[in-house]
């Protein structure tokens, strides 16, 4: 089988974090989040990827994932020239796929559990496709199945008033078959060919679709605070690791883990879950709380930063408390006295308070 990441789309969510780049770049836990699906799919035995770009700083992409040998995999790249929905995506990708059946990821979901059981039941299957369905709090906002006796009857994009709350999530299984699906495709109201409208298609005649339900965390990242929240998760799960050196009067607790190069200096305290990078300076005097990512080459003293993402290369110096916050590369924030601060800040953001 081969695979399929859709890197593209503007992220008009998530700006001005994405005004310089792909959402998909972002980091959660100092990874960017579609490498956590390149590596559920290598996983999962699948080296054969394509990542389909397109976009503001699509050229990123490239830049970080190379042909693929870093990650042990072969990436090829396909570009996107405007945004038209997932399936017209998905149609881009018919000679790469070259008669075989193929897993699309969104680039911006995140799923902890394995998919190789989800691969090996479509493999053995004669389904045209299979789908991860997962159950969500607000319906209205994805595609749901409507499911009666174990067999989808319907599959509905954003429906008003859901049959359930049962979501597609943004792995696909998929045969060649669904290339002539989209191929007879109609835009939909938003001028984009939708994959809901493909599989929806698929079950009016009468192709096989069959569904796996995810019970362990799966999120699809779409605005800062599902990023935040994907961050606090991943952290709880990751194992401790002490790469940098302490100075006197430092109190770590809780899973903490520090990069190479990183000093943790004089009257600093680290709550876990945190994970800081490589060659940070924190402190003196930084409260580090959970739930926080600290990107490479960051600078950090005389604050409090808690449940917050800052991203690499960031300087951040005043008596002030940061939470709930996204922290782009490249920026500043220094002499503040006023408490409580929560910021949303766009890449090389420089602020003096």
């Amino acid at each position: 089988m081969k695979g399929i990441i859709l890197h593209g789309g503007h992220g008009t969510r998530l700006r001005p974090l994405t005004h310089t780049g792909p959402k998909q770049l972002l980091p959660i836990a100092n990874k960017p989040m579609s490498q956590y699906c390149l590596e559920s799919l290598k996983d999962a035995g699948i080296t054969d990827i394509a990542i389909i770009i397109g976009g503001t700083g699509s050229n990123k992409v490239q830049e970080y994932y190379g042909n693929g040998e870093r990650f042990g995999v072969k990436l090829t790249y396909i570009s996107q020239d405007a945004p038209r929905g997932i399936a017209q995506a998905i149609r881009l990708c018919k000679e790469f796929v070259n008669g075989e059946k193929f897993v699309v990821f969104l680039g911006d979901n995140i799923l902890k559990k394995s998919i190789t059981e989800y691969i090996q039941r479509f493999k053995d299957s004669d389904a045209s496709a299979s789908i991860l369905l997962c159950e969500v709090s607000n319906p209205t906002q994805f595609g749901i199945a409507d499911i009666k006796d174990g067999v989808i009857k319907k599959i509905i994009e954003k429906p008003k008033d859901p049959p359930t709350n049962l979501a597609v999530t943004g792995i696909y299984l998929l045969t060649p078959t669904i290339f002539d699906i989209i191929d007879r495709l109609k835009p939909s109201w938003r001028n984009e060919y939708e994959i809901t409208d493909a599989l929806q298609m698929l079950l009016q005649e009468e192709y096989k679709i069959i569904y796996n339900m995810v019970t362990d965390y799966w999120k699809d990242t779409g605005t800062p605070q599902d990023i935040i929240h994907a961050n606090q998760v991943i952290l709880s799960d990751m194992k401790p690791y002490f790469e940098g050196k302490e100075e006197e009067d430092v109190i770590i607790t809780g899973n903490v883990m520090i990069g190479s190069g990183t000093t943790i200096k004089n009257g600093s305290k680290l709550t876990g879950p945190v994970i800081i990078g490589k060659d940070c300076q924190i402190g003196p005097n930084a409260n580090i709380g959970s739930n926080t990512s600290i990107g490479d080459n960051t600078k950090l003293s005389n604050c409090h930063i808690e449940n917050s993402i800052i991203m690499s290369s960031c300087t951040i110096d005043g008596d002030f408390i940061i939470k709930d916050s996204i922290i782009a590369f490249n920026s500043e924030i220094t002499r503040s006295s006023s408490p409580n601060k929560v910021f949303l800040l766009g890449e090389g953001t420089k602020i003096s308070l």
